[in-house]
């Protein structure tokens, strides 16, 4: 594409890929085609790339592994970066763990376990990276980011980069400091765990994947939990109590598995699962009162 002459200097053109349907990079597995997706492997491709969409004005946005992204059927005249396990790289320092953004939630919950460190058993399962994981304290099973958070490295909107400690994280439910400044690109992360033991370390991880096969809806393609838990609520029973278990619009359905999820049953459009986001609120609200907040990041519009 003419508009991104020069981009060729800055990476290898395999890690450059031009008109690529986002269904790919998502794990609903929807979403029309962006501009251009780039592969960076290293933090100064990150910052080079970054100044040629400044410099070009060009749009650009910064992704994982797609585990709460929803992109819109029409597509996005914009430059994707996406940060793989090709940017993953894992330390372990004592009882320190010190991850890149694109290393894998369960990848560093395996090395904590062969280091017989205990604290991230929660994350086992969650499919998401490092980088999206702080960004919105991801959590499961009764742990979350927060409960092991140190610092964090990242790089600023004027190029430079920055360290965060946990005291400005300004961490909540399924939110930070991030989550406030989605301009902001998270490097790398800090997490201090504990000693333990690895027989139970591994005995906790294997009881979470159980709960996460039998409870969730693998066998087809979804966000994760769509909505964020209202305080003194359960997201899953206020969906079942207001009768929306399998409710279905064109080929996205919530789950009849668990309730707090949303489901791309039959090749579901993003415009199918924004109607039954919507559904589900408005259902929720007539009847209990309570309005769900969404988890999911939306490009190209808004739920």
């Amino acid at each position: 594409m003419e508009k991104y002459i020069g981009l060729e200097n800055i990476l290898d053109k395999s890690r450059i890929k031009y008109n690529e349907p986002m269904k790919n990079h998502t794990t609903m597995k929807v979403g029309g085609n962006c501009d251009c997706l780039v592969l960076p492997e290293s933090i100064e491709e990150i910052k080079n790339i970054i100044t040629y969409a400044k410099e070009n004005k060009i749009d650009y946005y910064v992704i994982g592994n797609g585990s709460n992204l929803l992109v819109v059927d029409e597509g996005v005249h914009a430059l994707i970066i996406k940060i793989t396990n090709k940017f993953a790289k894992v330390d372990v320092i004592g009882e320190e763990i010190i991850a890149t953004s694109g290393a894998s939630m369960p990848i560093v919950s395996i090395n904590a376990r062969k280091n017989s460190l205990t604290g991230f058993e929660f994350a086992c399962g969650i499919p998401g990276t490092i980088g999206g994981g702080v960004r919105m304290n991801a959590g499961a099973y009764g742990g979350e980011i927060a409960d092991i958070f140190v610092e964090a490295t990242y790089l600023d909107t004027d190029g430079s980069i920055k360290n965060i400690s946990k005291e400005k994280m300004n961490f909540g439910y399924r939110h930070t400091y991030f989550s406030d400044n989605p301009e902001l690109i998270i490097l790398s992360a800090k997490f201090k765990l504990k000693k333990g033991s690895q027989e139970e370390i591994a005995k906790k991880m294997e009881e979470n994947a159980v709960a996460r096969r039998t409870k969730q809806p693998l066998e087809y393609p979804n966000f994760g939990s769509v909505f964020k838990r209202p305080e003194g609520y359960f997201v899953g029973k206020l969906v079942s109590d207001s009768g929306l278990r399998g409710y279905t619009i064109g080929g996205a359905q919530v789950s009849e598995k668990h309730t707090g999820f949303i489901v791309n049953k039959n090749n579901a459009t993003c415009k199918d699962i924004v109607e039954l986001i919507r559904y589900v609120q408005k259902s929720v609200y007539e009847k209990y009162g309570v309005h769900l907040k969404t988890e999911v990041v939306f490009i190209g519009g808004e739920i």
